[in-house]
This record gives structure tokens, C-alpha cells and sequence, in this order.
């Protein structure tokens, strides 16, 4: 057997990063960003919590924790600071859970309703303009009005009251604190009235009570929030579809019998039938059969794949015209589309860092606004108006309920949703918020040369020998060496050998020099097989082939040089062609302002004659791979903000150094766990549709926190100059959040045109 050895090109300890745990939790109970922030804050105060993130919009905490802490402490923190939580994995049904949330606020508003109309009823005919209006008598009754409002303001308005609480006693303020206040103090003034109305009968008439205030109020807030709870399922209509996608049934054989089951029981090893224009249950390898497959819910390609034995099949694509047998290698979580579902999940729920702004004002908007709203009630009962207390207290009201931060809440993490999920649908995934905001700002693109630019598939083009030896042996032996290869020109060459017709040696010692090619002992002979630089270092003198060399480097052929036992033997040539779509994918960056750069560990003629053929002008060649995070490095210091586009296993550490490591294609583990973005489909067209969604969705986010403080900077002014009733200001709130939810779902119907 073989001994193979190869030099690595990363190092470093990860023992303690992998120690850590990674939890998604459900959270109940938020009702604005003040929540979020508050949550954020206390659970980041844990003695061995290393990150929580709180996302408002989607109801959930990303959470990552040494072993000192446990999953009880982690809830229990939550619960402490007054809301509701548990892990995802617990969670059932969410999609079930979610509406059945959505019919108790609908129950709640249908009766906060009922028994608020006929408090507006009475409102209404207060005004001259509607004095026309009849009013029943009982309607205008003040313990008729105390009757009806009473239920609405602690029963159905009771977890305000129960918000504001826990709020407060861990000294902080929230949306529920605002509403409270401004409901209460409309609320128990109308009682005052009454009870005053009451002690004294002949003061009785013309007493104008304030109940349909704090009632219509309650019902207001209410409609917003089910409107948002709307608005926010239609924002996670990405990871429904994808969910939706895979297939309900297998249909295995186990004992050589054929069982219909439930793919959640299909287990690894299993040999499963897909029969045309069925769906093919989970990850595999055909191992019988021919048909094309339609991978486009995933990978966005719209041509089907052929499929042959050997060829891989991932689950929940379409099998189109042919019967396939195919074994299964992964499942359940593990399939590719379970990775995908929590990659999108995990970038719904991150945070973009612009979000910061939302979080800084949500932490200090509450306790300002209800200062404003004291100041303005002083100034109106003492000044303006003086000794008018039910004036200076609507207007005090007003600005309380005008100024709910939830639209500011909402403005990031709605847009962060949409924009991933559109994104998703594309076969493009962002791991993380933050990365979707990177890529709007880049200004340079570094492509890998092999697999990225080109389609990574070479053939071998020209084989010329040198030596003593018989043909048919040595290429036996170079076949043999390169075998043991991973590298996308080996197993080109391995594969000309085979078509040959030639049988491959055994072989004694393989070892993978990185960056010069390869070393080898077959049959008792030193191979070595690679570039210039690896006959120039071990003295092998190669000048009768270099001229040749030379010419084919020209031709965009990549030339590699032969030797055995120290002895110049050959040279091999594997011709790699670009992608069709590259040179299109690379006039779109240009298009849109990005400088587009080639970087190859390959030499500099046969680089240059490729880019040429892509439209790259310029060229980094015979980069070795630790090079390459060099090469990147160079480029940031010269102010750019840096992509790297790679096949995110031999390229992870310039993936890791650029400011955005995208992985292109086929959505393999170790490129979604290396990069920052994983580009389903084998088309460079991909990064400038990356681009592009991000480049949208920033400006979406900023147009939802324009709105969302200027709509709070002008109405808090307008509330406390008193041209705006409460329960406009009521309205007002609730249109708010919704508007910001509405601007942000127009990124899923963004349309990507070439």
C-alpha cells in the first residue's frame, strides 16, 4: 500500500471553538426593538456566553455558549427577563404554532372591536361636523362607556400591563411601557370623571369622557400587530418553499422487497427506485439507471442533468425521464437541502451590522419619548393651555403612542429576511447578514482560475516523451502518480491514460509538493511531475522541452514536465476551456463598476491566454495557495474591498482573508462552511446577481430606517403641537410597522435580468 503525504496550508487550534455550542431559540413576548435589545444585552452578560444575537422580526435568538453555561440557564435567563423561550429543535410545528397565534390576535382584536365601536359611536357625535349623527342615549352613558372599556383595557390590553412590568423591573422600557402609560392615564382620568360625575349629580351633562380613547387605542395597536404578524410570515415565504420541496415518501428496498416509507426512515446504505417525474427522496449515488434530472429548485440551472452510475443525486431534485436506482449517502439533516435550509435560516436570523443604528436608539427612544410626553403635558397644562387637564393630557397621550419604536425594530431584520430569502430561490446563499451588507460595498473581484473561471473539467491534449523507457510504461507510471492526486489536471491526466487504454502501476510513496506539482515512487522509479520551478529545484535540467513548453502556454494549455530518476522523461499538456457564461459574467462586473482579476497558481502564458479569452485584463500567476491570502491581502491595503471567488477547499485561506469568500458551485459541505457565500449554480454570473440582491437590499433597509425615524421626527412634533388626536396617533403607529414590513417583502419579487 501506498504511504501519501502531503503539506498543509492551514494550521491552527480550533479545539476551543469547537467546545462551543450553537442553539437557535423561539422567543414570545417581544412587542419592539427595545425587547430585542434588552434580551441581546442581558443573555451577551452571561459568564460564558460568547454571542446572542436577537433578531425582533423572526422571533428568535441565535445564541453560541461555552460548556460552563446549559441550555436551562441560557432559558432561564430569558424567562427571567420576562419573556418566553425555547430551543427550535423543540419546536413541532412552528408553521402550526404561528397561526395559531395569528387566531388569538385575531379573536382579541374582533372583540377589543366590538366593544370599542360604540365608544367611537359616541366619540363621533361629539364633533360639530358630525352632529347630524344619532347616538343611542346608552351609548353617551359614562358607566355604559367604563363597562365596555374596562374589558378591553385589562383583560385583552392586560399583557401591556404585564409588558411594562417586567420591563421595568429589570430597568429598562419597552413599546409596552408607551402604551401603558398613554392608555392608563386616558383610561383612569375617564374614571376620575365618573366617579366625580357620580358624587356629584347636578355638575353632571356636558362631561366629556376619554374611554373610547384608550379603547380605540388598544384595538389600533392590535390591528398593526396582526398585520405585522402577517406581513412577517410572508417574509419567511423563502424557507417554506425550500422546505416544501423535498419529497414525502421513498420507495426502498429492504430485504429485497420494495416498501413505500416516510423519507424521515430512510437511513444511510439504503437502495432506493425514483421512477420518471418523481422526486428524488434524499442525497446519493446513482448506482443503476440513466435519466436527466431537474436540480433547478436548488441550483437555479434551468437544464436538466444527465445522470449515470456513479454520478451523485441530491434529494428533493426532479427526475425527469429515466428510472434510477440510487443508494443513499446522506439524510436528514445531513442532505443538501437541510444544509441550505439552516444556512438561509441562519442568515435570516443574523444581524446586519447597519442594524447597530436601529439597536443604539432603541435602547435609549423609550425613556426619551416618555420624558418628552411629561414635558409636553407640563407645558401644556402649565402654559399653553394653562389649567387644561384633559387637553394637555390627550396631547401628552399622542406623543406616547405616536413614538412605538416597532418600525424601527423592523426596518433591518425584515429586509435581511426578504432579500437572503430572494437570494435563496436564486441558488445564491449568504451565511449571514453581515455578508449581505459586505457585498453591496465591493469594488474588486479576484477569480480562482480552475473550476471558477474555467469548467474545472481538462483534458489531456498533448502527451511528448523523452527516454529510454517503453511509452506504454511510463505513462502506466505517470497515470499511477497522478492517480493519487486531487487536483482537477491530475485527474485529467488520469483519465487520458485510462481512454488510452493503458493500465496504471502500482504505487510505492506518493507526496503532493503544493504550488510545483507531485512526487511519486512507482515500480522502484522517482517520479516527479509539475512545473518549471520543480525541475529548476531539484536540478533536473529541462531546456529541450522549454521551447515547446513555451508554445503551449501560449495556446492557453497548461504544460507540465516529467522526470524519473532525476532525469528529464517528458512533458504532458491538458488544455482546461472557460465556461461559457464567464466572459458575460465578467463584462456585467465591469458593467457595474467592479475590477475583475484572474489569480492561478498556474504559469503566466497559459493564465494570460485565458483571461484574455474571459475578458480579464489583469492577471496574478503562479500564486501558490498560501500565496493567495497574500494576494488579497495586498489588494485591501490598496483601499479595495475584496471578493474572492474560489472552489472553497483549496482556496479557504484567501476565502477566509477577503472581505467576502464566495464558493461557486454545487453547494458542497466544505464550501459552505468555508465561504461567505455559496453560489449554487457552476456560472460566475452568480456573483454579480450577489451583488446585485445586496445592492438592493441595502438600499431597501435604508429607505426603512429613513422612514422609520423620520415618520417619528415628524409625528412626535406634530402630536405634541396637539393637531393630532390619540387615536390617529394610534393609527399612525400601526401603519408604520406595517409600511416597513410591506417596502421590505418587495425584495422577493426582484427580478435578476441579464
Amino acid at each position: 500500500m501506498a504511504t501519501v503525504q502531503s503539506t498543509p496550508t492551514l494550521t491552527g487550534d480550533h479545539s476551543e471553538a469547537n467546545d462551543l455550542q450553537h442553539m437557535t431559540l423561539d422567543i414570545a413576548g417581544m412587542t419592539c426593538a427595545a425587547c430585542a435589545n434588552r434580551i441581546e444585552k442581558g443573555l451577551n452578560r452571561m459568564p460564558g456566553m460568547q454571542r446572542a444575537t436577537v433578531n425582533f422580526a423572526m422571533e428568535t435568538a441565535q445564541v453560541e455558549f461555552a460548556p460552563t453555561l446549559t441550555v436551562d440557564q441560557v432559558v432561564g435567563k430569558v424567562e427571567q427577563l420576562g419573556y418566553h423561550a425555547k430551543p427550535k429543535a423543540e419546536q413541532r410545528d412552528g408553521a402550526a404554532d404561528r397561526k395559531a397565534a395569528i387566531r388569538r390576535q385575531q379573536l382579541k382584536l374582533a372583540v377589543s372591536a366590538l366593544l370599542s365601536l360604540p365608544l367611537l359611536w359616541a366619540m363621533a357625535g361629539h364633533f360639530t361636523f358630525t352632529s347630524w349623527l344619532w347616538v343611542p342615549e346608552l351609548f353617551m352613558n359614562p358607566w355604559f362607556q367604563l363597562l365596555l372599556a374596562t374589558p378591553v383595557q385589562f383583560v385583552i390590553g392586560g399583557h401591556f400591563y404585564i409588558g411594562a412590568y417586567k420591563a421595568l423591573r429589570s430597568r429598562s422600557a419597552n413599546m409596552d411601557v408607551l402604551v401603558a402609560l398613554g392608555t392608563s392615564a386616558a383610561y383612569f382620568y375617564s374614571l376620575y370623571l365618573t366617579l366625580d360625575a357620580a358624587a356629584n349629580p347636578h355638575h353632571h351633562g356636558q362631561v366629556d369622557m376619554y374611554y373610547e380613547t384608550s379603547a380605540v387605542l388598544i384595538t389600533l395597536i392590535l390591528l398593526g400587530k396582526l398585520f405585522e404578524a402577517l406581513a412577517k410570515g410572508r417574509s419567511s415565504e423563502a424557507i417554506k418553499k425550500l422546505m416544501g420541496l423535498q419529497a414525502k415518501t421513498a420507495r426502498v428496498i429492504r430485504d429485497g422487497q420494495e416498501l413505500n416509507i416516510p423519507v424521515e426512515q430512510v437511513v444511510v446504505g439504503d437502495v432506493f427506485l425514483v421512477r420518471p417525474g418523481e422526486k428524488i427522496p434524499v442525497d446519493g449515488i446513482v448506482i443503476e439507471g440513466t435519466s436527466a434530472v431537474d436540480e433547478s429548485m436548488l441550483t437555479g440551472e434551468s437544464l436538466p442533468v444527465d445522470k449515470k452510475a456513479g454520478d451523485t443525486a441530491i434529494g428533493a431534485t426532479l427526475n425527469k425521464n429515466g428510472a434510477l436506482t440510487v443508494q443513499a449517502v446522506k439524510v436528514g439533516q445531513a442532505t443538501a437541502l437541510a444544509q441550505i435550509i439552516r444556512v438561509v435560516e441562519e442568515a435570516q436570523g443574523s444581524k446586519a451590522p447597519i442594524q447597530r443604528i436601529a439597536d443604539a436608539i432603541s435602547g435609549i427612544f423609550v425613556p426619551i419619548v416618555v420624558a418628552i410626553a411629561a414635558a409636553v403635558f407640563l407645558i401644556w397644562y402649565f402654559g399653553v393651555d394653562a389649567g387644561n387637564l384633559p387637553g394637555a393630557l390627550e396631547k401628552a397621550i399622542a406623543v406616547l403612542v405616536i413614538a412605538c419604536p416597532c418600525a424601527l425594530g423592523l426596518a433591518t431584520p425584515t429586509s435581511i429576511m426578504a432579500g437572503s430569502g430572494r437570494a435563496a430561490e436564486l441558488g445564491i446563499l449568504f451565511k449571514g447578514g453581515e455578508h449581505l451588507e459586505a457585498a453591496h460595498r465591493l469594488t474588486t473581484v479576484v477569480l480562482d482560475k480552475t473550476g471558477t473561471v474555467t469548467k474545472g473539467k481538462p483534458q489531456l491534449t498533448n502527451v511528448k516523451l523523452l527516454t529510454r523507457w517503453e511509452k506504454d510504461a511510463l505513462m502506466s507510471w505517470i497515470g499511477a502518480a497522478e492517480s493519487y492526486s486531487e487536483h482537477p489536471l491530475a485527474m485529467a491526466i488520469v483519465e487520458g491514460i485510462r481512454e488510452r487504454g493503458i493500465a496504471l502501476a502500482a504505487v510505492d510513496h506518493f507526496e503532493a509538493i503544493p504550488g510545483y506539482g507531485i512526487k511519486a515512487t512507482v515500480e522502484g522509479h522517482e517520479l516527479l511531475i509539475g512545473t518549471r520551478k520543480l525541475m529548476m529545484a531539484r536540478q533536473i535540467d529541462a531546456s529541450a522541452l522549454l521551447a515547446e513548453m513555451a508554445e503551449l502556454e501560449e495556446t492557453g494549455r497548461t504544460a507540465m514536465l516529467v522526470a524519473v530518476d532525476g532525469r528529464l522523461a517528458g512533458m504532458l499538456a491538458v488544455a482546461d476551456t472557460i465556461r461559457e457564461t464567464s466572459k458575460e459574467a465578467v463584462a456585467r462586473l465591469r458593467g457595474m463598476g467592479i475590477d475583475v482579476v484572474m489569480m492561478t497558481g498556474d504559469n503566466e502564458r497559459t493564465a494570460k491566454a485565458i483571461a484574455q479569452e474571459a475578458g480579464i485584463d489583469r492577471v496574478l500567476a503562479e500564486v501558490l495557495p498560501e500565496g493567495k491570502a497574500a494576494e488579497v491581502k495586498k489588494l485591501q491595503q490598496q483601499g479595495q474591498i475584496v471578493a474572492m471567488v474560489g472552489d472553497g477547499i483549496n482556496d479557504a485561506p484567501a476565502l477566509a482573508t477577503a472581505d467576502v469568500g464566495m464558493a461557486i458551485g454545487g453547494g458542497t459541505d466544505v464550501a459552505m462552511e468555508t465561504a461567505d457565500v455559496t453560489l449554487m449554480r457552476d456560472d460566475l454570473n452568480g456573483i454579480a446577481d450577489a451583488i446585485l440582491l445586496s445592492r438592493k437590499t441595502m438600499a431597501n433597509i435604508k429607505q426603512n430606517l429613513f422612514w422609520a425615524l423620520a415618520y417619528n421626527v415628524i409625528g412626535i412634533p406634530i402630536a405634541a403641537s396637539g393637531f393630532l388626536a390619540p387615536w390617529v396617533a394610534g393609527a399612525a403607529m400601526a401603519l408604520s410597522s406595517v409600511s416597513v414590513v410591506l417596502n421590505a417583502l418587495r425584495l422577493q419579487r426582484v427580478q435578476i435580468r441579464r
